[in-house]
């Protein structure tokens, strides 16, 4: 697991726990509101992506899984096994209670993405939506995603990126940073939160830079996917199936 952590990671991580929870009861209609609804799309996208009707023998995990909209997605298209993690556990009671309404089989389960509570190559495929640019190690993120999903399998990574249309680059960034925290404390009640958002979609590397770093840290065939002229992107990758055994062993030895 990726154990090191620094008293600043450790505040970071603390920050952005009290700020989801703050906002919980009215994250999923802000979600849909302030995205004009094209949030449901990429998620649908995602799921997608690991492909359909893969059945009760595959396994997939969710991270960083908010109030669960990944991971009911990722259930109803693939059919698979699908498990939830989260740290902040008033969004995870949100989970609970939607998957106990549609009577699904999803456990959803409290643990921090950069030590997250499962065994070496669990998952054969593992999500992350809107949830990487939160870690206070981008790099430590990706390399827990990629410690539990098995050789061969795949991670996929929804997150906020950089649009590449110029003039409609400077339209989002007016609506981002200027509108989006207006409505969204309104709404919400946290100015912060959404004053938060866009600081940290700033500081989250582009499309490019974050395709290198997942092959930085041992992903293969890494390929990304523009959505909304790049308001956000899907960006996945594999665990190299005859370097499994290496990278562990080199991983583990890196972080004792």
């Amino acid at each position: 697991m990726y154990t090191k952590s620094s008293a600043a990671e450790e505040e970071h991580a603390t920050r952005v726990r009290e700020m989801f929870a703050n906002i919980s009861a009215r994250y999923d209609l802000l979600n849909h509101l302030l995205s004009f609804g094209t949030d449901r799309r990429w998620r649908y996208k995602v799921a997608r992506m690991l492909g359909s009707g893969r059945g009760g023998s595959a396994r997939f995990l969710d991270v960083a899984c908010g109030t669960g909209d990944l991971a009911l997605t990722l259930f109803a298209v693939t059919g698979a096994r699908v498990i939830g993690a989260d740290f902040c556990r008033p969004m995870l009671e949100r989970a609970q209670a939607k998957a106990a309404t549609g009577h699904l089989a999803i456990p959803f389960v409290e643990g921090d993405a950069l030590q997250l509570p499962f065994p070496d190559e669990s998952f054969d495929g593992v999500t992350i939506a809107f949830g990487l640019r939160n870690l206070a190690s981008f790099a430590g993120g990706l390399k827990e995603l990629l410690r539990v999903v098995r050789p061969g399998g795949t991670v996929v990574v929804l997150e906020f990126s950089k649009p590449w249309v110029p003039g409609f680059r400077t339209l989002f960034q007016f609506y981002f940073h200027r509108v989006l925290p207006l409505l969204g404390g309104a709404l919400s009640g946290s100015k912060s939160a959404y004053e938060y958002l866009p600081d940290s979609v700033d500081r989250f590397p582009d499309q490019e830079e974050l395709a290198r770093l997942m092959r930085k840290v041992g992903f293969s065939d890494v390929e990304y996917l523009n959505l909304t002229a790049g308001i956000a992107a899907i960006h996945s990758g594999k665990k190299p199936e005859s370097a499994a055994k290496d990278w562990l062993q080199q991983f583990s030895a890196g972080n004792q």
